[in-house]
């Protein structure tokens, strides 16, 4: 089941992206918010029991539902019910949008275009970046999102459902690093979350994340250049604000041997003068360009055809025996 859910959701989701502000999308973001403004009471146990609500409880009604229909009305309606999560939790179009629409200005020489987009994207202050700079911080901008959008709830739904959970591990993965990237930022009318529930969010997230980001790196060695990627992976993962993020950037790094890390970009609500208070190391490696937006695309292709190989092999092995 995990494979032809799996492929059949990537194949969908290719065909028919969801748009931006779809029914889905908004509904979470609701529902996360809610959770937070009638729960949330400062209080480090209330606050784990706010997120236990918020992630916990939406996996729950997705598990027994995969099993009611497995059950019920056979496997083919459980497979259809995992295809329909999978469509909404997994896949490059609820992100490439962006990546594509910078490569093909940087590739038009608008210099200008290409900041304005990442400005955009991120919501992040550019002012007058470098285009290396630029293309530096697509390929890491998109390389998380790759992850986070594709091979973590890869993972999670594929772990989880070989021992009979269904589709928990897909919807727990991106219902933990949605509720913690929203209660990181303010309410329309600029109110935010205690800092303990910010803080217990994103305690649960470093920890859902902390093997599907090292899974993503082991991947990346294995399709690009393993000796490098191991290397950067153990030296300069350090060089990167987040460890698991740090992780994943140095394996691409060394994969496709690129120089990343460096200044990090200044939220666009921060003052102007602490925008470049923020930096870092860069990995060894070539000076990004735009033609290593075709080696990122192959790379992470190339990474998810194997992992899609390996969970045939597993199905396989496990229908045979």
């Amino acid at each position: 089941m995990s494979f032809f859910a799996i492929l059949l959701a990537l194949v969908l989701e290719q065909a028919r992206p969801l748009h931006t502000g779809n029914v889905v999308y908004t509904t979470a973001n609701r529902w996360v918010a809610w959770v937070a403004r009638n729960f949330d009471a400062g209080v480090r146990h209330q606050a784990w029991i706010t997120w236990g609500i918020t992630v916990l409880g939406p996996a729950l009604v997705a598990m027994l539902v995969h099993w009611l229909l497995e059950l019920g009305l056979g496997w083919f309606f459980a497979v259809a019910w995992n295809v329909a999560l999978l469509y909404i939790t997994l896949g490059f179009r609820q992100f490439s949008h962006h990546f594509t629409a910078i490569r093909e200005a940087l590739e038009e020489g608008d210099e200008t275009k290409a900041r304005e987009l990442l400005a955009e994207w991120q919501q992040v202050q550019v002012g007058q970046l470098p285009r290396s700079e630029i293309v530096r911080h697509v390929i890491e901008y998109s390389m998380i999102a790759a992850h986070r959008h594709v091979f973590g709830v890869f993972f999670w739904y594929a772990a989880l459902s070989m021992v009979g959970l269904g589709p928990v591990g897909a919807v727990v993965y991106r219902l933990t690093e949605f509720a913690q990237r929203r209660w990181h930022a303010p309410e329309n009318d600029g109110s935010l979350v205690s800092d303990i529930l910010q803080s217990v969010s994103s305690r649960a997230w470093r920890a859902m994340d902390w093997l599907p980001s090292r899974m993503t790196a082991l991947g990346f060695a294995i399709v690009g250049s393993f000796e490098d990627a191991m290397d950067g992976w153990r030296n300069h993962a350090q060089n990167f604000p987040e460890d698991n993020d740090g992780v994943i950037l140095a394996a691409t790094a060394g994969a496709i041997n690129i120089r990343l890390g460096g200044a990090a970009l200044q939220p666009s609500n921060t003052e102007a003068e602490n925008a470049d208070s923020a930096g870092g190391s860069s990995t060894p490696g070539r000076a990004p360009e735009v033609a290593h937006f075709a080696q990122v695309v192959g790379l992470v292709w190339r990474s998810v055809i194997m992992w899609l190989v390996l969970v045939a092999l597993l199905t396989m092995a496990k229908l045979m025996g």
